[in-house]
């Protein structure tokens, strides 16, 4: 499975690695990815989401159901 996550589509970035010397070489920055259960009660079930921590910070703020409802809305299938 891609290492994105599951509500925002939040995905790895590129970028360089400077040394000292200022040579540049690629690098990937990876998304601070977990793997979460989440209770739903409209529905009386767990569901398992693979989101980032960002994700989970504004899923403590707003509620499990209005962030699902938003990504439902821009089209992502849960």
């Amino acid at each position: 499975m891609a290492r994105k996550d599951s509500l925002t589509g939040k995905g790895p970035m590129s970028g360089n690695n400077v040394s000292h010397a200022h040579n540049k070489t690629r690098r990937r920055f990876g998304v601070n990815l977990q793997t979460k259960r989440f209770y739903l009660p409209e529905q009386k079930r767990w569901v398992t989401l693979k989101v980032s921590a960002s994700t989970i910070k504004t899923i403590n703020k707003k509620g499990v159901e209005a962030v699902l409802r938003e990504a439902r809305k821009q089209g992502v299938r849960i």
